[in-house]
C-alpha cells in the first residue's frame, strides 16, 4: 500500500510538473482509484460505491457539456461576483498594447530559444549614415551651457537644422517626406543627442513619441494624413499633445476638459457640425511654439446630434493653434532645462468634426488610442534619453577618475570611488541591454505595454542612481556649473524623465504588476473577458477552457517552484553552456516561483490586491528584474559572448538575481495572509535564500574597465557623442585620459629623479623644464609632458565667473 501511495504521489507530481491537461488527470484517476480500492481490500459494496462515484466524477469533468453546465457555470457565477469593478479606462489600458517576453516570464517556463532567436538589433545603412552625419552635426551644434544658461532655448540655427534634416519626422513614412526610421534607429538618435544635451533630446523625441504624428499614422483619416504629415515631417508644423491638467494627470477618469457637440460658424461657413471645447492643460512640451495641438477631452452630445448617447467618452482632436480661442500660456521652467514647455488653454473653442483624430468613427476611443501609442513611445524615448545621459556619465567618470589623482594615485583606484564606478558601469550595461531589446520588440510589431513600463521605470531610476554616483566621484567638478561642466544639468534634470508619463512611484506600484498580472498572464485576461461576455453560452465555454488551463498552470508552477528550489534549478534544460547556463536556470526557477506567487496573491487577496500597492510593487520588481536579466543575457549572446565583457555580465546578472530574491522575501514578510506566506516560502525557498550581491572582486573588474581606453569601454558607451575638439569639455577629457596613460612612464622617471635630488624644482612645469636642461628628457618629451599638464589642468579646473556674468540673465 505504501508503495502504491508513493506511485500516486509521483504520478501526481509528474502530471502537475508537465502541465497535464484535464484529460491526463482524469485518465490517471480512472486507473489509480480502482487500484487503490482493490489493494485496500474493501467490501464489494464499498467497491461498487467507489466505482459509481468515480464514474460520476469522470462524467462530470470529462464530458465538456456536463462540466460546463455543472462546474464551470457555477464557478463563473462566483467569479463574476468577486471580480473587482474595472472602469472603462482601466479596461482599455488592460486591453491596450501587446504581450511579448513578459508573457514568457509569466508562463513559469520561458522559452529561451525563442528569445535568442530574435534578430540582433541593428541599423540600416541609411539609418547609420544619418547617425554618423546629421546627428553628429546636430550634437556638435548643441552647447548645453549656452542653451540652458544664456538662451534658455536652442539657437535659431539649431532649430532650423532640426527641421531641415527631418528630425521631427523620424516615425513618418517616406511617402510623406519623413525618414521612416525603425524604433532602433529612433532610440539610437535620441541616445546620442541625450549624451550631449537633455534639451536637444527632448525637443527631438517628443514629436516622434506620443504626439499628433503617431496618432495620425495609426488612427487618422486619409484626409488628415494628407493634410498634416508632410508638414510635420518637414518641421513646417510643430506638434504638441495636451493631456495633463492642473487637477488631472494621466488619468482619463479625472479629465475635466470637455467638448459639447453643436452647430457653429467656422471659416466663413455657418451651421457647421462640430464641437465646442474647453480645456486647461499644463506641462505640455513644445506648446509655446506648437502649430498643431493634439488634445484629449471628454465629449458630450446633449442634443443627440450624433445619436442617442449623451456621454461619448474620451476623444482626441488635432487643432491648429491659430484657431480662434486657442491660448498658449507662458513657459514653464523645468529644473533649468530649456526645452519649450508650457500650458495651453481654450474656452468654448469651436472646431469642426473633421478635427477629431480618426473622424467620427474614433469618437470615444481616445483613451485606447493613447494607451496603444504610449506603449510604443514609452518603449523608445525615455529609456533612450536616460541611457544616453548614463553613457556620458560612465565615460566621463571613468576618465576623470583616472586622470584625477590624490597622493599620486588615480582616485578611481580608491575602493570607495571604485564602488561607485562599479555601479555606474554595471547599471549602464543593464540599461543599454534593456533599451535595445525593447526597441527591437517594437520593430517586430509589438506595442509592449507592460515592458514599456518596466524599461521606463528602471532606466530612469538607474539613471538617477548613476548621476548621483557620477556627481560624487567628480566632487567639486560636478557641482560648479559652467561651460566645462558636463554633468551638472543632467543631475538637475534627472527628475524630469522620472516624472514624465506618470511618476515612477505610480509606475512601480500600480502599472508593472497591476497591469502585468492581467495583461501578461496566460489565463487571467481570458477569464475576465469571459466574465464580461453577455452571451452566457459563449462565456461559459470560454471560461471553462481558461479555468482548467489556469488550474493546470498553477499546479505546475507550484510543483516546479518546489522542485527547482530543491535542486537549485540544475535539472532545467537551457540552450547555452557556461558562463551563462546557471543564469538561465535561475531565471527559469524564479519564473515558475513568480507565476505561482502571482496566482496565490490574486486568489487569496482578490480585488484587495489592487489596493496593496507595496505588495504589488514588490511583485512587479520580480517581473522587472527577470526582464532586465533576460535583456542582459540576450545582449551578451548578440555581442558574440565576448570574454572581456564577463565582468559586466556577471555584475548585471548577480545584481538582478539578488534583487529578485530580496523582492520575493519582502513579499513574503509582508503578505497579509500568514498561512499563504508560509506556504509560498516553503515552495519558493525550500532550502532558504542564498543569493548575494556581486562580489568586490567583480566590482573591481567592472570599475577597471572604465578607467582605461579599450574595446569594452567603447562598446559600453557606443553611440554617445564625443567631440574631437580639445576645446570641448568631454573632448579634452578624452585627450587627457590618453595623455595621462602615455605620460605616466615619463612622470615616473621624473619622480625618481626628484627623489634622488637631481630635480630641485617644486612646481610641475618647472620640473619638466629642469629635467630637459639636465638631459633627462628630450624636447619632444618635454612638450608631451607640458601638453599633458595643460590637459589635466583643463579637465580638473572648474568654471568661474565675474558677478556681472551671472547676473546678466536676471529679470
Amino acid at each position: 500500500m505504501a508503495i502504491l501511495m508513493l506511485v500516486v504521489l509521483v504520478v501526481a507530481l509528474l502530471l502537475a510538473f508537465f502541465r497535464a491537461s484535464i484529460w491526463g488527470w482524469l485518465i490517471a484517476i480512472a486507473v489509480l482509484v480502482p487500484l487503490i480500492a482493490m489493494v485496500s481490500r474493501i467490501s464489494d459494496g464499498a467497491l461498487q460505491t467507489v466505482y459509481i462515484a468515480l464514474g460520476i466524477f469522470l462524467a462530470v469533468l470529462g464530458i465538456p457539456a456536463l462540466r460546463r453546465l455543472l462546474v464551470s457555470s457555477f464557478i463563473l457565477g462566483i467569479f463574476r461576483k468577486i471580480l473587482p469593478q474595472v472602469s472603462q479606462t482601466e479596461q482599455e489600458a488592460l486591453d491596450a498594447g501587446t504581450v511579448g517576453w513578459d508573457g514568457e516570464l509569466f508562463s513559469g517556463n520561458p522559452h529561451w530559444k525563442q528569445l535568442l532567436a530574435l534578430p540582433k538589433a541593428g541599423l540600416s545603412d541609411r539609418e547609420q549614415a544619418f547617425l554618423d552625419n546629421e546627428v553628429e552635426q546636430l550634437c556638435a551644434m548643441l552647447d548645453d551651457w549656452d542653451i540652458t544658461h544664456t538662451r534658455q532655448d536652442l539657437s535659431p540655427e539649431t532649430w532650423q537644422f532640426i527641421k531641415d534634416k527631418g528630425f521631427f519626422g523620424m516615425i513618418i513614412p517616406k511617402e510623406y517626406g519623413g525618414l521612416e526610421f525603425s524604433a532602433q534607429a529612433q532610440s539610437a538618435v535620441i541616445t546620442k543627442i541625450a549624451s550631449r544635451s537633455g534639451t536637444g533630446a527632448v525637443t527631438v523625441m517628443v514629436p516622434n513619441s506620443l504626439g499628433p504624428a503617431e496618432l495620425l499614422l495609426h488612427y487618422g483619416t486619409q484626409e488628415q494624413k494628407d493634410k498634416y504629415l508632410r508638414g510635420l515631417a518637414s518641421g513646417k508644423e510643430v506638434p504638441c499633445f495636451a493631456l495633463t491638467g492642473p487637477f488631472a494627470g494621466s488619468d482619463a477618469g479625472a479629465i475635466p476638459d470637455y467638448g459639447i457637440v453643436c452647430y457653429g460658424d467656422f471659416n466663413g461657413h455657418s451651421n457647421v457640425l462640430g464641437v465646442r471645447v474647453t480645456w486647461e492643460k499644463r506641462y505640455i512640451t513644445l506648446a509655446p511654439v506648437a502649430t498643431l495641438l493634439g488634445l484629449a477631452f471628454k465629449l458630450f452630445d446633449p442634443q443627440n446630434l450624433l445619436g442617442a448617447e449623451v456621454s461619448r467618452g474620451i476623444t482626441l482632436a488635432l487643432i491648429p493653434t491659430d484657431t480662434p480661442g486657442v491660448e498658449v500660456g507662458r513657459r514653464h521652467f523645468p529644473l533649468n532645462s530649456a526645452f519649450l514647455n508650457g500650458p495651453t488653454i481654450g474656452k468654448d473653442v469651436f472646431i469642426p468634426m473633421d478635427y477629431i483624430i480618426g473622424g467620427t468613427m474614433r469618437i470615444g476611443h481616445g483613451w485606447r488610442m493613447l494607451m496603444d501609442c504610449l506603449a510604443a513611445g514609452r518603449s523608445i524615448s525615455l529609456p533612450a534619453s536616460a541611457t544616453g545621459g548614463v553613457k556620458l556619465a560612465a565615460r566621463t567618470s571613468g576618465a576623470y577618475c583616472r586622470v584625477r589623482k590624490q597622493f599620486k594615485v588615480p582616485v578611481g583606484k580608491f575602493e570607495g570611488v571604485e564602488e561607485a564606478l562599479t555601479r555606474i558601469g554595471g547599471h549602464l550595461y543593464v540599461m543599454d541591454a534593456a533599451r535595445t531589446m525593447t526597441a527591437q520588440a517594437v520593430d517586430m510589431g509589438g506595442k509592449p505595454s507592460v515592458i514599456s513600463a518596466i524599461v521606463k521605470y528602471h532606466c530612469t531610476e538607474r539613471g538617477r542612481m548613476v548621476i548621483n554616483d557620477a556627481m560624487d566621484v567628480h566632487g567639486g567638478k560636478g557641482i560648479c556649473l559652467g561651460p566645462d561642466n558636463y554633468l551638472g544639468r543632467a543631475y538637475q534634470q534627472t527628475p524630469i524623465g522620472i516624472t514624465v508619463e506618470g511618476a515612477n512611484i505610480l509606475t512601480r506600484s500600480l502599472i508593472i504588476f497591476g497591469q502585468g498580472a492581467v495583461r501578461s498572464h496566460p489565463y487571467v485576461l481570458k477569464e475576465i473577458h469571459a466574465a464580461q461576455d453577455q452571451n452566457n453560452q459563449r462565456a461559459v465555454r470560454a471560461f471553462d477552457e481558461a479555468l482548467f488551463g489556469h488550474i493546470s498552470f498553477s499546479l505546475s508552477n507550484a510543483v516546479r517552484s518546489l522542485v527547482y528550489g530543491l535542486t537549485g534549478g540544475r535539472i532545467i534544460g537551457v540552450p547555452t553552456e557556461q558562463p551563462t547556463r546557471r543564469y538561465y536556470q535561475a531565471l527559469t526557477r524564479y519564473s515558475a516561483a513568480f507565476a505561482f506567487a502571482a496566482d496565490v496573491s490574486m486568489l487569496v487577496l482578490g480585488g484587495g490586491l489592487k489596493r496593496k500597492e507595496k505588495l504589488s510593487a514588490r511583485l512587479g520588481d520580480v517581473l522587472s528584474q527577470m526582464y532586465l536579466c533576460s535583456a542582459v543575457l540576450k545582449r551578451f549572446e548578440d555581442d558574440g559572448r565576448p570574454e572581456e565583457d564577463l565582468p559586466l555580465l556577471h555584475w548585471g546578472m548577480q545584481d538582478g538575481l539578488y534583487r529578485i530574491e530580496t523582492a520575493f522575501d519582502s513579499v513574503l514578510q509582508n503578505f497579509p495572509n500568514r498561512f499563504a506566506a508560509l506556504l509560498l516560502r516553503a515552495m519558493i525557498f525550500p532550502l532558504g535564500m542564498h543569493r548575494k550581491p556581486p562580489s568586490d572582486h567583480i566590482g573591481h573588474q567592472v570599475a577597471s574597465l572604465l578607467l582605461k581606453p579599450g574595446p569594452v569601454r567603447d562598446r559600453l558607451t557606443a553611440g554617445m557623442f564625443i567631440s574631437p575638439s580639445e576645446e570641448d569639455a568631454v573632448g579634452a577629457l578624452e585627450a587627457a585620459l590618453a595623455s595621462t596613460l602615455a605620460c605616466e612612464p615619463l612622470q615616473a622617471e621624473l619622480e625618481t629623479a626628484r627623489k634622488a635630488g637631481k630635480i630641485k624644482a617644486r612646481e610641475e612645469l618647472l620640473q619638466i623644464a629642469e629635467a630637459r636642461e639636465l638631459g633627462l628628457i628630450d624636447a619632444e618629451q618635454a612638450l608631451q609632458l607640458e601638453r599633458d599638464y595643460a590637459l589635466r589642468r583643463k579637465v580638473i579646473m572648474v568654471d568661474d565667473f565675474a558677478p556681472e556674468q551671472l547676473m546678466a540673465n536676471q529679470g
